[in-house]
This record gives C-alpha cells, structure tokens and sequence, in this order.
C-alpha cells in the first residue's frame, strides 16, 4: 500500500514552515519512503514576532492566534500543492503546529494551528494534535519522531536531531528517546546579537574560547540531572538558558563557543549513559539531521568526542537533513488513519502505546 501524504512542522527555532510530500510504502509491516517533494516557506517577521508572542497572550486572543495560524498553514499547503502541481495528489495532511505550552507535569502541551482551520483550507483529511494522547496517558508527549526513525531509518544505532532542541533516539530492543538541551534556538538567539540570523558553518563559535566558569553553569542546571524519560519547552532555553549566557557578560564569540561545548558534552555524556543492543567496543553508527547538521563546526565538535565511544557520526542527504521531521509528521498521519500506534510509550513514559491525532475531514462526502 502507498499513502501520499504531506507532513508539516514548525520547529522552536522559527526557521520557517517545513513541508514535505512522501510517499509512504507499507508492504507486510515494512516500511519505506520517498520524499517527493520539499520546501521550507520562511516566516514573516511579523509571524515570527506573532508566534515567539502567543504565550503571553491572553485566553482570547491565544485562541484567535490558533485559529488564525492554522488558516495560515491551510494556505501554505495550498501554495505548496499548486507551486509543486501536486493537485489531486495529496490524499492527507498531517500537522505538528507550532509547540507554544508544554507541562506534561501537569498533562499538558499545546501546539499552535487549528487541524479544522487546515482542512476547512485545503479541503482534504488533516490529522493534528499529534502529542495530545500521549499526554493524556501519563507521557511526555516528546519525542515523537522515534516513530518514524524505527519505522524508516533503523540501520543506525542513535538518532539525532539538532534542532531549535537537540534530542536523541536510541535504536534498541527497548526504544528510548528525549530531549538533551536547547541547541539552533540558543545558538540564534547569540547570532542575533552579532546582527547575523545564525552563525553559518559555526563559523564565530569556532574562533571562539570556552569559559570555564559558564560551562560549568550550564551544565549543572537541575534538566540535566533527570532521568528520561524527559523533554523540554521552548522557554528553557529563551528564560533559563540564554540569561546565564548573558549574565556571564562574555564576547558573543566566545559564548558561542561555550554553548557549541555545552551541547555537544551533553549529547555526550547522554550517549554514555544509554543503553545499546551492541557492545562499547563495536562500531556503531549515529544520524545527525536538523538545520543543526549544517553545523559544520557543531558537528565536527561532536565526531571528536563521540570517537572514543566508537561512534560515527554520518550527516545525510540534505533533503533528509531539512525534513526529516516533515516526513515523519506525514508518517504519524498516515498511522493514524491506519488507526495503528504512533507513539513509542518506552520513550514518553506513558501508561501505554496510544493513535495520537485529530483526524478532521475537509473533503466533500
């Protein structure tokens, strides 16, 4: 069976809109893909200033926001059907929205773009609120894209996504994920102060020095003491993390630096203590995806450390690079059509597996 589905994702790092269309092979619980098409329509600044906003809006206008940002993502797929001449092609859509509150402390995470707005738009099936039940069970509702990496990519040991939050995926008999710190959205978030969107290729990280003192700031915050299954809202990293960088009142370079250390000891120290199907002493092999791959000195960082465990990393293609998590949200999609499990329990913690989504039918009967 194939499904031709598009998956949308709006990362914490306000990169753009991520839109992909795949086609989705089952064929006796095998799966496999082709990204068919993909594109990344870049916000606005005044999206970008409406999104980075929404939650210290109050109750009404948080819900119009909602209402208008899923009209708004309806309006983009249209764009990326006609500009792609994918008419009649698309049967479903699948949404991740854009991620505004996250306690699942207290069973709760909400996800900008209203699933009815889209479908009332685009006219076809849309699935949204994709981490909602996962929630509902107990569970941190993140990560979940283990789903697509176990069902899609399962010939590498460790999966890692370097986004505007870096998280990891261990590919085992027990599938265990999480997020590890803030990443893209920090780094940003220094960038900007140099006048610059981001530091392309980490080019000022690199002639950057680490403070010691910083560092070991950073990581000794109460996050990394956890145990997973854990994740991580967007405001650790814009009202937690970036403060400490600022109050250390260092060159941008060389808080730059710091951070590039930051992440890539953490994703360290978090390989270490994860548990793998193959011994420390054999070869085995890690996926970086994300804008963050593009990273150049990021990921060099991170090979050198990850050498002594033994571990590769490989950085793939760029389509799987920028839209991994596009392919995987239409994936989410489909299963939920399906009506088959879409979210790993062993990773989120909850109670138990569960087919996370609203399904709203926007085509004629």
């Amino acid at each position: 069976m194939v499904y031709k589905a598009i998956g949308l994702m709006s990362g914490s790092s306000l990169d753009g809109l991520d839109i992909a269309f795949a086609a989705l092979h089952e064929n006796g619980g095998k799966w496999s893909y082709e990204i068919v098409k993909a594109d990344c329509y870049s916000y606005s600044g005044e999206w970008i200033a409406r999104l980075k906003s929404a939650v210290s809006l109050n109750a009404l206008d948080y819900q119009l926001l909602h209402t208008d940002y899923g009209h708004y993502l309806g309006q983009q797929v249209n764009k990326f059907i006609r500009e792609n001449e994918l008419e009649y092609r698309v049967a479903l859509v699948a949404s991740h929205g854009h991620t505004t509150f996250h306690i699942p402390a207290r069973k709760m995470t909400g996800q900008l773009g209203d699933g009815a707005a889209i479908a009332a738009e685009t006219q076809l099936p849309v699935v949204s609120d994709l981490r909602a039940m996962d929630i509902a069970f107990g569970g941190q509702g993140a990560p979940i894209v283990p789903i697509g990496e176990k069902l899609l990519l399962g010939n590498y040991d460790y999966f890692l996504n370097l986004g505007g939050i870096a998280n990891i995926s261990v590919n085992a008999d027990q599938y265990v994920a999480f997020d590890i710190c803030p990443a893209n959205r920090v780094l940003n978030m220094l960038a900007n102060e140099a006048g610059k969107e981001y530091d392309k290729g980490g080019e000022m990280a690199s002639q950057g020095n680490v403070n010691a003192v910083l560092l070991e700031k950073l990581n000794s915050l109460d996050y990394y003491k956890q145990s997973f299954p854990k994740s991580l809202a967007n405001d650790f990293g814009t009202d937690i993390v970036y403060p400490i960088i600022k109050d250390a009142g260092i060159p941008v370079n060389d808080a730059l630096r710091t951070y590039v250390e930051h992440i890539t000891v953490q994703i360290g120290r978090n390989i270490t203590a994860l548990k793998s199907d193959k011994p420390r002493t054999a070869n085995r092999k890690l996926l970086a995806t994300g804008g963050g791959a593009f990273n150049t000195f990021v990921v060099q960082e991170l090979s050198n450390k990850l050498k002594e465990l033994n571990i590769e990393v490989e950085v793939p293609d760029k389509n799987l690079v920028n839209y991994k998590e596009a392919l995987i949200m239409a994936l989410i999609g489909v299963l939920r059509w399906r009506e088959e499990y879409n979210v790993i329990s062993s990773v989120t913690g909850a109670t138990r597996a569960s087919i996370g989504g609203a399904l709203w039918m926007g085509q004629e009967a």
